[in-house]
Parts: structure tokens; sequence; C-alpha cells
């Protein structure tokens, strides 16, 4: 049973290096975008107008969004999964 055990926190390790490098690279894309609309000019934007400029805006803030709820979910979903792994060790403990 323990073998099993240690076979799916393997798993799961690899998982959650996986999920590590996908978060990393969403970061490294919101951080982008961020610099640009830093480097946009504060005067006279060449977006269309100003329904041009709130559209971009949009579009930066649910990049951002997303990236937070992914955040949140790899938690939960290390939480979850942390949680069967320690009933599992506590369960081997007692026999």
């Amino acid at each position: 049973m323990e073998h099993i055990v240690d076979n799916v926190i393997e798993h799961l390790s690899t998982t959650h290096r996986h999920l590590a490098r996908i978060l990393d690279a969403e970061r490294h894309v919101a951080v982008r975008m961020g610099e640009v609309v830093s480097a946009l000019p504060d005067h006279d934007p060449a977006f269309e107008g100003v329904p041009g400029l709130i559209e971009n805006a949009q579009l930066i803030t649910k990049s951002v969004v997303g990236y937070l709820n992914s955040l949140a979910e790899l938690e939960e979903t290390l939480a979850d999964q942390l949680s069967h792994v320690m009933k599992e060790l506590d369960g081997a403990s007692d026999e």
C-alpha cells in the first residue's frame, strides 16, 4: 500500500511542476502586457479613440484576472490533493 501512495505522490509532484510551469508562463505574459501598458503615452494615444483604449485595457485586465484565477485553482488543487495524501499517510501509520 505504501508503494502505491509513493507512486501517487510522485505523479502529483510531476503534475504540480507542470502546473507551476504553465502558471509561470501566464505570469510572464501578464507582466509583459503590464509593461506595454506602462509604456503607453499618457496624452493622445492612437487607439482609435477612447473606446479602443477601453477595449485594450479590458483585455489586459481579463488576462490578469485569468492568471489570478489560475493561481487560486492551483492552490485549491494542491490543498485537496495534499489532504488526500495526508489521510493516506495517517491511515498507513495507524496500521
